[in-house]
């Protein structure tokens, strides 16, 4: 049963149906009668929603009558209207307690039921005299407008949810957008001041063996960084509008790749790395993303190719498309993976020496999405895994 809340919701509801006035008083000129309603009904209740009284029956929005006092509660049982046109002559309603307790003669009521099937209440005139109406005529045009204030009613309920969904996506972005400044402040500071501090023990340090312990906080503290950026990375492309990519011209994109794989190469100085990189000036792209690129892909190669084929780098251009490809030689791909390779915590196949989140690959699609390129890879036991990379790079 609705409680007191939701019925005065309800009656809110009618309130704000500007064509309500026009109905009920629709609804009295054409039975000629001179009070008209909209009832909320329940299986408890009868309350009026919106009046027209002419007569002074003494209601008003938020009235109410016993419930089984009321011809509208055997409406809703049956789901069916009931008008007559002169109680005291009616072979049935002049023997019925309504017209009695109420001195009615004329009557005329119609459900009023929402899309979903639920029976909201009716749409009611009354008179304490005799009214001459055709029934068929008035059956017809008062059923029309019960429809039409229950599609009001649906159409406000809709608007409601909307109105909450939208105040929940508010909130979800807030809370989004403070999720993503935790990652990108509240980790990465602290973060700083441990590798620095690292950093400056290295130097002060004289002790071979405490000297090895600050590098390796120093390096473990460069891994976590690392994470973080991929997990911020997620954050926004899968919690925000995607990860940003800010596209210029970049006249020195060769040396970007050069920063990368010598990077690469520093930390890993026991693999080799052949480099095919020829790249024009004006290449239209975010440097830094693609620098991330490279470094995603070139890393996923590092781990998880064979120390006995060297990784291969390719960058140039085909046509008005940039195009990059990293190539390694490890352990086949299954057929069965390579749908899942893009997706985040996802790890490639291959027995990885040190595994990160599984968010690389993904955020290094992520980054091609962004610039409205495409990501994808082969993998064979005869030419290895090839992923490739290629967008257009020339301003329009």
């Amino acid at each position: 049963m609705p409680d007191s809340s939701l019925i005065t919701q309800d009656i809110a509801a009618v309130a704000k149906i500007d064509a309500i006035p026009v109905i009920l008083s629709m609804v009295k000129h054409v039975t000629g009668m001179r009070f008209a309603a909209v009832a909320r009904v329940t299986d408890r209740r009868w309350v009026a929603c919106a009046v027209d009284d002419s007569i002074n029956f003494g209601l008003k929005p938020g009235g109410e009558l016993v419930l089984e006092s009321t011809i509208c509660h055997e409406i809703r049982q049956k789901n069916q209207p009931v008008l007559f046109t002169h109680a005291s002559e009616h072979p049935v309603y002049s023997l019925h307690q309504t017209p009695k307790t109420y001195q009615l003669e004329s009557y005329a009521s119609i459900p009023i039921v929402k899309a979903d099937g639920e029976f909201f209440g009716t749409l009611c005139a009354i008179d304490t005299l005799p009214s001459h109406f055709d029934e068929n005529a008035v059956l017809k045009t008062l059923t029309l407008f019960a429809q039409l204030i229950a599609m009001h009613l649906d159409m406000r309920q809709d608007l409601e949810k909307t109105e909450n969904a939208l105040a929940d996506a508010n909130e979800t972005g807030r809370l989004r957008e403070q999720f993503i400044a935790v990652l990108g402040h509240d980790l990465r500071t602290p973060l700083s001041a441990i590798r620095m501090s690292a950093d400056l023990l290295e130097t002060r340090l004289d002790d071979k063996r405490n000297r090895s312990l600050a590098t390796a906080i120093r390096k473990s503290s460069q891994r976590m960084g690392t994470l973080i950026e991929d997990v911020l990375d997620f954050a926004r492309g899968k919690l925000g509008g995607g990860i940003p990519v800010r596209r210029t011209l970049v006249d020195d994109l060769q040396g970007v790749f050069a920063a990368v794989v010598a990077e690469i190469c520093a930390s890993e100085p026991d693999i080799q790395i052949h480099q095919n990189i020829a790249i024009p000036s004006g290449i239209y792209c975010d440097p830094a993303r693609i620098g991330q690129l490279l470094s995603n892909l070139l890393g996923n190669a590092v781990k998880h190719g064979s120390r006995d084929h060297p990784v291969e780098v390719t960058a140039h251009m085909e046509g008005s498309e940039f195009v990059l490809s990293v190539t390694n030689h490890g352990i086949c791909i299954p057929e069965a993976s390579m749908p899942l390779l893009f997706q985040p915590f996802k790890r490639s196949q291959g027995g990885s020496r040190e595994e990160g989140l599984g968010l690389g690959l993904y955020i290094a699609a992520q980054i091609m999405n962004g610039h409205r390129g495409t990501l994808s890879v082969t993998s064979s036991s005869e030419r290895g895994t090839c992923f490739v990379a290629r967008f257009a790079a020339r301003y329009q």
